[in-house]
């Protein structure tokens, strides 16, 4: 693990987050690189057929990122033109991105201040009223922050009292549990969406996939992640004539993530409850070292196990002064914390939607005292204790 030195300061800098490559990895990567495909090859079914066992769905279709896979996942559930899309507004912008590409509209529900996740309460309101103005939702995105999966049960009998789809975004949860399902078992939805960036849980370098257990749903996404190019002789639409093997029946995208990727992907899959444990152990030596400190932490619910992609401590003093004091104060001793996430509608893109952030009081909470600090595998029990000082000096 290569840890970077800045120039002007003796100290280490240490990130949020951050990958882990072990010799294995290496091993695993350098195999595809002396063999005969680089992409669209073998690797990438084997990625994909390993990631349903580990989560328990029938169908994964692997893309290059999370974001591809959201766009995916969004068409293969037929959201087109003047459709409404609801997700977290405290989420990363592809949660929302998703249903612009579609030609959507996106609407945000407040989330729980506390858990960073959709407030059901305020979601149960929302479907009242929208019912009411005839304006349901076509799809929800529920976002599991910092690798806790949402109130899936509730959203899911919810989704069939009202008629909506369900896609999660468990971008930051693979290899979590919900009650006594895996995320990414699509139990409570029709497809749920991993990503594999650097920072997040396992990675590929750049990936995602899509989880679900609709064939249809699956054979969707795998025509569009290509192109829209089909290259079975008995499912093309128009006769065989020459000796190409392929046609384009739909307008889809090159989405593919490569061999070199999956073979990555797939040599970190194989460490992901090693992974997740040893995240969870430091989350917890958080828990015992911050103690005394004026500042909690995201709440994870009773009923789940967190993935803990994240390590989100939120002040108990809501003053924005105070806020950027401590936030720039660790910064500059070369502690890399960060917001996970500013409010989506508060970004200039968003701003012409003319969201009012009265809507969102509890996303507007959190955004004022949360700051996501350093938790990545290999981080060692002397760097937590220098967390620690760190915090002491502007708390």
């Amino acid at each position: 693990m290569n840890l970077n030195f800045d120039k002007n300061s003796k100290q280490e800098f240490l990130p949020y987050g951050m990958h882990y490559i072990s010799e294995q990895d290496i091993k695993e990567v350098n195999k595809v690189l002396k063999g005969s495909r680089l992409t669209q090859g073998q690797k990438i079914i084997e990625f994909e057929n390993a990631i349903s066992r580990e989560v328990g769905s029938k169908f994964s279709v692997a893309v290059n990122s999370a974001t591809s896979a959201l766009h995916l996942a969004c068409l293969a559930l037929g959201v087109t033109k003047n459709d409404i899309v609801w997700t977290s507004p405290i989420s990363f912008v592809a949660s929302s991105n998703c249903a612009l590409y579609c030609n959507a509209w996106i609407d945000f529900v407040d989330i729980n201040p506390n858990t960073g996740l959709i407030d059901i309460q305020k979601l149960k309101n929302k479907l009242l009223q929208a019912q009411k103005n005839n304006s349901l939702p076509k799809v929800l995105i529920p976002v599991h922050l910092a690798g806790s999966s949402c109130e899936m049960k509730e959203i899911n009998e919810l989704s069939k009292k009202y008629n909506f789809s369900v896609i999660e975004d468990a971008s930051h949860a693979i290899g979590g549990k919900y009650q006594d399902s895996l995320v990414g078992s699509c139990k409570y939805s029709e497809i749920t969406v991993f990503s594999f960036h650097p920072v997040k849980i396992i990675t590929s370098g750049e990936g995602g996939v899509a989880t679900t257990n609709s064939k249809l749903f699956a054979d969707k996404m795998m025509n569009l992640r290509s192109h829209g190019i089909e290259k079975d002789p008995e499912k093309f639409v128009e006769p065989l004539i020459g000796g190409w093997q392929y046609e384009q029946q739909n307008l889809g995208f090159n989405y593919r993530i490569t061999d070199i990727q999956a073979a990555l992907g797939l040599s970190q899959l194989k460490r992901l409850e090693e992974i997740v444990k040893e995240r969870n152990r430091q989350l917890v030596f958080y828990y015992e070292i911050l103690s005394d400190l004026p500042l909690t932490f995201l709440e994870i619910p009773p009923d789940v196990y967190s993935s803990v992609h994240l390590a989100v401590i939120r002040l108990n003093r809501l003053n924005e002064k105070y806020y950027l004091k401590v936030f720039e104060g660790l910064r500059s001793e070369e502690i890399g914390v960060q917001l996970h996430y500013k409010p989506i509608y508060k970004h200039p893109y968003y701003k012409k939607f003319n969201f009012d952030k009265k809507n969102f009081t509890g996303s507007e909470i959190y955004a004022s005292s949360a700051i996501s600090i350093p938790l990545f595998p290999g981080l060692t029990i002397d760097q937590q204790i220098r967390v620690k000082n760190a915090l002491k000096l502007f708390i």
